[in-house]
């Protein structure tokens, strides 16, 4: 696959994003999983190199390529068999419902997954659902609220304008949308004049990225990367009032909640700073600045950090097969180096991960392995790990990325 950069910014669609990051030959899916290691190998790949737009501060990966993504039932990235994780879910779930009020609604969520969230929100408000997503599988979904929700396996479009929520959700999607700003116009085209319709967003937050030099969160199917600054400008442009932006997870998630304006006289101009979690364009640029001078140096501190472990003897094991593992281990050329990648989703359990090839196993293979290292691909994790180990009497060093 050539490399086509798009230098229009797919956010404000001002020209001339400034190239700042590069990384090639990727897979274009880090979240497929494949029956054979020959078939995890030979997975298509592609670039990643990433531009910044000076006029309104996003960062979008000006090489991809829209032709390649394939969201069916086959992509697994659930993170609900983790206490951690379904702890946030559950308070984010009892946030909106009490602070908004959602209670006996109609909610639809665009980019739903396996349903996880919607049948929890549905479940907790007494609330009915539609789920939108090619690879969402209704018989997933067993809980109470099962039969008060619809699945379309479908992407969303404007053809799913006639779903008309009291409440839009719209979790972990917009980071894999290119043109960002005719996703957003299309769900607020949808909304028309119902202005009590709430809107609420979640995607990961492109300044931990930059701050703290995670390139492991750099990966193909991450088109879209949004601060809160960026993403506020966003939501105004396309119509939004914003009702609160916040961050959370352990501040690796951004969200935004917002309500459609009707009169244009009411719109906020877009790049006038409504809420004081906003940066500027000028201190986003600063970041991109300051990950580029950096990044080169944390790539090889990781590469001579996993290099020495191995050389002390048994290689190091990764906790954790999803998008950050893939773009850790391909990133840095270090299959060789890692000994195994553990994951605590059954259905992940005796596939292969993408571009390094490796099979992915249970916690309890552990017990056999006797690992020397873990390293945890997301520190909010590292103490639930530490504990699962020590149950399954596994002694062993967790570091995190």
């Amino acid at each position: 696959m050539g490399r086509t950069l798009n230098t229009i910014c797919p956010s404000c669609e001002t020209a001339g994003m400034r190239s700042f990051y590069r990384v090639d030959n990727v897979p274009v899916h880090s979240c497929l999983m494949f029956a054979s290691q020959d078939e995890a190998l030979k997975f298509p790949t592609g670039d990643v190199e990433l531009g910044f737009c000076e006029t309104c501060g996003f960062v979008s990966n000006m090489a991809f390529d829209t032709e390649v993504q394939d969201y069916s039932p086959q992509y697994e990235d659930q993170q609900c068999y983790s206490p951690t994780f379904n702890a946030f879910a559950r308070r984010l779930a009892g946030r909106l419902i009490e602070k908004y009020d959602i209670r006996g609604k109609d909610v639809v969520e665009i980019g739903c997954g396996k349903g996880d969230f919607l049948e929890l929100i549905c479940e907790m408000g007494n609330n009915r659902g539609v789920g939108i997503d090619p690879s969402c599988e209704k018989e997933r979904i067993k809980g109470p609220a099962r039969d008060r929700i619809t699945v379309v396996q479908d992407y969303y479009s404007e053809k799913h304008s006639h779903f008309a929520g009291d409440v839009v959700l719209c979790r972990h999607t917009l980071e894999h949308i290119y043109a960002t700003r005719a996703f957003v116009q299309t769900v607020r085209d949808a909304i028309g004049d119902r202005t009590e319709t709430l809107v609420s967003f979640e995607i990961p937050d492109v300044s931990v990225v930059l701050r703290d030099i995670v390139f492991w969160d750099i990966y193909y199917e991450h088109c879209s990367y949004f601060s809160p600054g960026s993403l506020a400008r966003l939501f105004r442009r396309c119509g939004f009032e914003i009702l609160d932006l916040y961050l959370d997870y352990d501040d690796q998630y951004l969200l935004i909640d917002a309500k459609p304006v009707i009169h244009a006289s009411e719109r906020i101009h877009p790049t006038e700073r409504t809420h004081p979690l906003e940066e500027s364009v000028e201190e986003a640029a600063a970041r991109v600045d300051r990950f580029t001078s950096m990044v080169a140096g944390e790539r090889t501190r990781w590469i001579e950090t996993v290099k020495t472990l191995s050389g002390r003897g048994k290689p190091a094991v990764i906790w954790g097969s999803g998008s950050k593992c893939v773009a850790f281990m391909t990133t840095l050329g270090l299959s060789d180096d890692i000994g195994c990648v553990i994951d605590i989703n059954p259905r992940r359990h005796g596939k292969y991960i993408a571009g390094a090839g490796h099979e992915i196993k249970s916690p309890e293979y552990l017990r056999d392995y006797h690992p020397e290292t873990i390293i945890v691909m997301n520190p909010i994790y590292k103490n639930e790990i530490s504990e699962m180990i020590t149950s399954l009497g596994v002694a062993a060093n967790v570091i995190s990325v």
